[in-house]
């Protein structure tokens, strides 16, 4: 009976031990990849260069009480396709688009990123009518910058493209429809594994929302490029993907920033800290767009940057 009773207990260690090996590891959720992340690198068109919702998600990140918050870097460039598709004619014949897949390679060795979001389509349509073949150099250009991503060991999240204001900029046809297309297959691939941020769907209700009481409503006056008000509703689905309700679903990066019982003169830091990085790496990196500022020397950047870390975290702290 004792030889039984010992070896039934053993067998059962062992089975737990067994269990506890072959369970693998459970993924990170959304704000856990991000707070967890060390350099985080942002990818995209003229809207990601602009660099308003990266900063307002930075400085939502400020406020997280985090020991050692993320190195937020923005290397959107203007103009910029991961299709590397560009129309005849782009800006008067002066200069085709740019091609995500020229830069990459330099981008991540230089960035060095261990997340990576991307948001990319409004150019990708070539603002025509859907075409099979576009559309199939959109969904190659982002398998390739995927597992170019991965193979470095860096998380990729996609971010789905914003609307396009046909009010603001008709086409006669609804260039948001062929933007629909390409947000769609994007949600699609989230069965493949694939981490995917809608941006699209959210963007396109809440402007059709919004013009139900005032018809002239809009985040894009040019059609393409949102306002303020705009950024903040990116950054806002950001951070909505990251668990914080409270905070998304207020009017301003300002009034998130009262939520977090964090001070207005935080923004200004972030802004500036992100202006800063952005013109170094992308300059660093290099890339055929021009007219686009070269910055100073990564070395310079990062010094300034921590500087500007240092009262950003003396702004944060005051809220807690």
């Amino acid at each position: 009976m004792a030889i039984f009773s010992v070896s039934f207990r053993l067998t059962a260690v062992l089975a737990v031990l067994t269990t506890a090996v072959a369970a693998p590891a459970a993924e990170p959720g959304p704000r856990e990849l991000v707070t967890g992340s060390r350099r985080i690198l942002f990818l995209g068109d003229s809207i990601t260069a602009a660099g308003q919702y990266v900063a307002f998600f930075d400085a939502w990140l400020a406020t997280q009480g985090l020991p050692a918050p993320p190195v937020v870097i923005n290397c959107g460039l203007p103009s910029e396709t991961v299709s590397g598709l560009s129309e005849e004619g782009h800006a008067g014949g002066k200069f085709p688009r740019p091609d995500l897949a020229e830069r990459l390679t330099r981008v991540l060795e230089i960035a060095k990123p261990d997340l990576v979001f991307a948001c990319y389509g409004i150019n990708c349509g070539i603002y025509e009518p859907f075409d099979e073949s576009r559309f199939a150099r959109y969904q190659q250009g982002y398998r390739d910058l995927k597992g170019a991503i991965e193979q470095r060991g860096a998380k990729f999240v996609v971010i789905t493209p914003p609307f396009y204001d046909d009010q603001r900029a008709p086409k006669g046809f609804p260039y948001n429809a062929v933007l629909d297309r390409y947000s769609d297959w994007l949600l699609g691939q989230r069965k493949s594994g694939w981490t995917v941020i809608d941006l699209h769907g959210p963007m396109t209700a809440e402007v059709g929302r919004r013009r139900a009481d005032q018809a002239d409503f809009t985040f894009q006056p040019d059609g393409v490029h949102p306002n303020e008000a705009g950024h903040w509703f990116v950054a806002s689905r950001l951070i909505e993907w990251c668990g914080d309700e409270s905070s998304a679903g207020v009017g301003s990066p300002e009034e998130m920033l009262k939520v977090r019982g964090a001070p207005e003169s935080l923004l200004p830091l972030v802004r500036q800290r992100m202006s800063v990085l952005r013109d170094a790496y992308v300059g660093a990196a290099g890339h055929k767009r021009p007219g686009v500022a070269k910055g100073l020397p990564i070395p310079e950047a990062e010094a300034q940057a921590a500087e500007l870390s240092a009262k950003i975290g003396a702004e944060a702290a005051k809220s807690r």
